[in-house]
């Protein structure tokens, strides 16, 4: 298993074709070692063989898929809001939309001693988050209306947005730019900024965030920085979930 793998591991982006001699230094195996283990991987069928070159076939994702349909969102996304975190220095996170209300599924902590840090399984209300907000924008028009119909909208500070009119024009142009920057609305203080996740299917399924002090840079900087970044690691935890096998 071992020399096996080691002949795997011989194949890189930059050295994605190989010969023998090439494969038998790389995995620091004999040429028959080698030889014999690449033989048995194109007839398997994990690895092609023309004109005196191996090269790995796709079927070698048959591991990354089986590996990918254990995990669940949270598990998928968590590594990359840990990059996200350690290039910001803020907390990250992902939420998902239950009706008219957000729950946190993944978060990974500010290193900064004061810094913001809210509890996976936190429930808030979506009109006053930067998750929230990019959730709601997902929705269809007429089935937004009516769920917002249907509920209160709190101020939970002097800068919520909880007027319907307003809050929908709102949710049409962050459907527009992709992404949210909400100051002040869910605590006085802090900043969110939020894009949107999309599942295999296209489907918006999460949202990705950055909380981070309102006075820690201008909006402008953070449209400039972190919108680039935080859309850099949405498309990562969606570029996972196109591998992760769809559900028939």
């Amino acid at each position: 298993m071992e020399r096996t793998l080691a002949v795997l591991r011989a194949f890189s982006a930059e050295q994605p074709e190989l010969t023998l001699t090439e494969v038998a230094r790389a995995s620091g195996l004999d040429r028959a070692g080698a030889r014999r283990i690449l033989l048995a991987l194109v007839e398997l069928g994990y690895v092609r063989h023309e004109q005196r070159r191996f090269a790995l076939t796709p079927q070698v994702l048959e591991f990354g898929h089986a590996y990918l349909s254990s995990r669940s969102l949270p598990q998928i996304a968590e590594p990359h809001l840990r990059r996200l975190t350690a290039e910001v220095r803020e907390m990250t996170a992902l939420a998902v939309l239950e009706d008219t209300e957000i729950r946190y599924v993944a978060q990974v902590p500010s290193p900064k001693l004061l810094g913001v840090e809210i509890p996976v399984g936190t429930r808030l209300p979506a009109h006053a988050t930067s998750m929230g907000k990019v959730l709601l924008a997902a929705v269809a028009p007429e089935r937004l209306e009516a769920g917002l119909r249907a509920v209160e909208l709190p101020a939970l500070t002097p800068h919520t947005v909880n007027s319907r009119g307003e809050l929908l024009a709102e949710l049409a142009e962050i459907r527009k730019q992709g992404y949210v920057i909400a100051d002040d609305e869910l605590e006085e203080g802090l900043r969110g900024v939020a894009v949107p996740v999309h599942d295999a299917d296209g489907r918006v399924c999460a949202a990705a965030n950055v909380s981070l002090d309102v006075h820690s840079s201008t909006e402008e900087g953070v449209r400039r920085e972190i919108v680039p970044m935080l859309a850099r690691t949405a498309a990562r935890i969606e570029a996972d979930l196109q591998l992760k096998p769809r559900r028939r």
